[in-house]
């Protein structure tokens, strides 16, 4: 499990955001077990992104990243010599 990326890190928090929200605005929560809870919840939101990574894994390995900088080879690209002028024409 991936425990330290952003992506897990932000679920987490949101896990735990009830309880980092009474601890550090409202007051009526120790800031200790707020941080408790957001500890245990770095691990649930990774297991969590794991799955997630893992139910979308078979469409990432039957459709590739084209390398970067390419367009989609469906989509025509721009008309050598064009105006750039967004396509729009008058009649």
């Amino acid at each position: 499990m991936f425990l330290i990326l952003p992506s897990t890190l932000l679920v987490a928090a949101l896990i735990a955001s009830p309880a980092l929200w009474h601890a550090f605005v409202v007051g009526d929560m120790s800031p200790t077990v707020a941080m408790a809870r957001f500890l245990i919840a770095v691990p649930v939101s990774g297991l969590m992104m794991a799955v997630l990574r893992g139910l979308t894994s078979s469409y990432r390995a039957n459709n590739p990243r084209p390398p970067a900088g390419h367009g989609d080879p469906d989509q025509p690209g721009p008309e050598p010599g064009g105006s750039g002028g967004g396509g729009v024409t008058s009649t």
